[in-house]
């Protein structure tokens, strides 16, 4: 198993996008059941892009998935935190404070965060996470490459197609009947180190 830092996002970044790349990452079982976290409501799917706010152009791809357990898959991204236990882009216990730092380190002056969200079955949304987790960990910049190739293989997602480009997957998925979305924006400094920072703070101090 691989050891991480406490927080991998303390490095500045110039930019919102899944360029990470990562290395196999396994926390263990008994970590996961440890934070596990059941989210009330109805199973869901929640498509994730982050946006130039200048240019409107896709950099990068996340997929939050309530299903027995609430998960995000952070497919080639940067996001993490030794008190979030993760499998290969797959984070645990995501709870909705959990969900919120996700939004706010990725949504500053320069970026902001398109939110799709679309209800499922309780079979959907288990298959998904199942086919988050068998995914392994994905190669940089592949993050929507990953993420349409699992959505077009659950039922009722059939008409997303592969597609390298995130802007293609939110337009399509956005097509789906059901989707609702909204807009996440901050105004925080082009810097991912101070908010990296900060997030690190909160998390540290609940451990």
């Amino acid at each position: 198993m691989m050891k991480r830092r406490a927080f991998v996002l303390s490095a500045p970044l110039a930019l919102a996008a899944c360029t990470a790349g990562r290395d196999e990452v396994l926390a263990p079982q008994a970590d996961i059941d440890r934070v596990a976290y059941v989210h009330p409501g109805p199973k869901r799917l929640t498509l994730m892009t982050m946006k130039n706010t200048g240019s409107g152009n896709g950099a990068h791809t996340g997929l939050l998935i309530n299903a027995s357990q609430r998960v995000l898959w952070d497919p080639a991204g940067s996001f993490g935190h030794s008190s979030i236990p993760e499998r290969n882009d797959v984070h645990f216990g995501i709870t909705p404070r959990i969900e919120q730092f996700y939004l706010s380190f990725h949504s500053r002056v320069t970026f902001y965060t398109l939110i799709q969200e679309i209800d499922v079955s309780p079979q959907v949304a288990e298959q998904a996470m199942r086919l988050a987790i068998a995914n392994g960990p994905t190669p940089q910049a592949a993050c929507t490459t990953h993420t349409s190739r699992m959505l077009a293989q659950l039922p009722g997602f059939e008409s997303i197609r592969q597609t390298f480009f995130p802007n293609n997957l939110s337009d399509v998925f956005a097509k789906l009947p059901g989707v609702r979305e909204r807009e996440y924006r901050e105004n925080d400094a082009d810097d991912k180190s101070i908010a990296a920072a900060e997030i690190d703070a909160a998390l540290t101090a609940d451990q």
